[in-house]
């Protein structure tokens, strides 16, 4: 029959063959453990990517192996995170802020063969080697003269050892673009965290609509610098995006502070960036000491946790800086939704564009969203009703690794996030809460992302929490924890007074507490069930 397309399979070695094709020339930057800065291209790149995929299989891997990686975001992460999965294994990027007992957990529920390791990780692998029980081989990823003694690990292997010894003369296979290539675990919040494996068919499409000028709005012409690390959710599977359109590619290394952030944007000339708000706190700092400026950066995403009204405006007023609101999870790949106005919103001013900015978003091509009360009733989308947030789609998880019964995946490949969110008629969605933070007052639902956002716009303030603490009358009523800015005085009646036409009176905080610091997860966001237990005897 005449007609028919090609059916060749959608795999993650395409993307960097494709870039070494058409765009070989095109710089990739990197910062390494030793803070140097590292020049190569993608025509490098996918052949030092072929030696290594050579030296896996000499070491024995085959599909379906999973190999780990504990590493900062460069040259050498990126190299494994097609190298690995090209030949069908799957890389497993470990996050090394998680708790001793979580990396246990979760190098074993994997059954990690192999682990890749920046120098700087040895110390923390060392206090665990003898309760990790399937690593076959531990290799360090630097030069042979770098490579570092350690009385523990027996036979380490230098990773430029290990690669110089092939000779890149080697095809990428074609498999089933359904096998698995990449492996991210939750952050465990509650419970051990949860592995979810994602496949070349989904990690591809979803970086064809991570890139569509209606998402990230990327193309060859951009300097891209995912500031979020490659082992959070693949770096927010931004590298893959920007191999995919051939953009020069930025990997900032370990240093994210303030002026090495900024450093780099300026001396790379970065067009796009994408991090938690921390990380632009921190930035925010370093220019307002410096007086430098942000003079080649377009646009920036921020996702992790949501971005205050403040930030968007201080980035647009002072810095001509473009924000993205974005938000997603390990389990969606992790891209859901992305603010990007629609046509009716240019003819409105900057305040009323900015309402809806402050939102998380519409849903980009391929993703569904719905919300539904506490009987599973689909609410409508009206801006109103609040309701448990859902979402399914090519690239949205079906279920967990080595978990047979998911109570969040549901029918008809419907996945409950956990957010508490509203969705308006144009479909742009707002998260208000986390089920399990959300403050039931009278009835009512209070968000405590809400307060928070409003709270850290405050000149003093650095950082803010919200909880629900037991009221007699109400059920619950919001209590706001803040960090102080350094040398900051401000009181609680100021605060108050500060939110006062912002949020609306029942929403008000019962009360003020200043606190030195805020417990975080292993991704930097505010640890509430800590909160909790630490203000579980407060009586207002």
């Amino acid at each position: 029959m005449h007609g028919l397309i090609s059916d060749r399979p959608l795999l993650i070695s395409s993307l960097l063959e494709h870039a070494a094709r058409y765009h070989g020339n095109t710089e990739i930057i990197s910062v390494d453990s030793q803070d140097k800065t590292i020049r190569s291209n993608y025509e490098n790149v996918n052949i030092r990517s072929k030696k290594l995929a050579q030296a896996l299989i000499k070491l024995g891997a085959k599909k379906g192996d999973t190999i780990a990686t504990m590493a900062w975001s460069n040259l050498r992460h990126y190299e494994l995170y097609f190298g690995v999965s090209g030949i069908g294994s799957i890389c497993h990027t470990i996050n090394p802020r998680l708790f001793p007992e979580q990396l246990v957990f979760i190098i074993n529920d994997a059954k990690d063969k192999f682990l890749f390791i920046d120098i700087d990780f040895i110390p923390l692998i060392e206090k665990l080697m003898d309760k990790i029980t399937k690593i076959e081989k531990i290799i360090v990823l630097c030069d042979k003269i770098d490579m570092p003694n350690s009385s523990i690990i027996k036979n380490l292997i230098s990773y430029e050892d290990l690669i110089n010894g092939e000779n890149g003369d080697f095809d990428w296979p074609l498999f089933d673009e359904k096998t698995a290539s990449s492996l991210c675990y939750t952050s465990g919040t509650t419970g051990n965290p949860k592995g979810v494996l994602y496949a070349h068919r989904s990690t591809v499409i979803h970086a064809f609509a991570a890139a569509a000028p209606d998402a990230m709005n990327l193309s060859a012409r951009d300097v891209i610098m995912p500031i979020a690390p490659m082992f959070h959710a693949n770096a927010w599977a931004i590298p893959y995006v920007t191999t995919m359109v051939g953009a020069k590619l930025v990997l900032p290394g370990r240093n994210l502070d303030g002026e090495s952030v900024q450093n780099l944007i300026e001396n790379e000339q970065v067009t796009f960036t994408a991090a938690v708000p921390t990380i632009w706190l921190m930035l925010f700092e370093y220019l307002e000491q410096s007086g430098k400026k942000l003079d080649s950066l377009k646009s920036c995403v921020v996702g992790g946790s949501a971005c205050p009204r403040f930030m968007m405006e201080k980035f647009y007023e002072k810095y001509g800086v473009e924000v993205l609101h974005c938000w997603g999870m390990t389990e969606t790949s992790p891209i859901g939704t992305i603010n990007r106005p629609l046509a009716k919103h240019y003819g409105q001013s900057f305040s009323e564009r900015l309402d809806v900015a402050v939102k998380q978003g519409r849903p980009v091509y391929g993703v569904e969203i719905k919300i539904t009360d506490e009987n599973d009733i689909t609410l409508p989308n009206n801006g109103k009703d609040f309701g448990n947030l859902w979402i399914r789609g090519p690239w949205i998880c079906s279920g967990y690794l080595n978990i047979e019964k998911s109570e969040t995946h549901g029918e008809d490949d419907w996945f409950m996030t956990g957010d508490v969110a509203t969705i308006d008629e144009d479909g742009f969605m707002q998260i208000t809460d986390r089920t399990k933070d959300v403050i039931k007052s009278g009835g009512e639902w209070i968000s405590s992302i809400e307060i928070e956002n409003f709270a850290v716009g405050h000149p003093s303030v650095m950082e803010a929490g919200v909880i629900g603490v037991f009221h007699p009358k109400w059920d619950e009523r919001p209590l706001l924890i803040i960090v102080k800015n350094e040398n900051a005085k401000v009181s609680k009646e100021e605060i108050l007074d500060f939110l006062k036409d912002k949020i609306v009176s029942w929403w008000m905080p019962d009360d003020v507490v200043f606190v030195e610091s805020l417990p975080h997860t292993a991704t930097g966001k505010i640890q509430k069930l800590a909160l909790r237990e630490q203000f579980k005897d407060y009586k207002f």
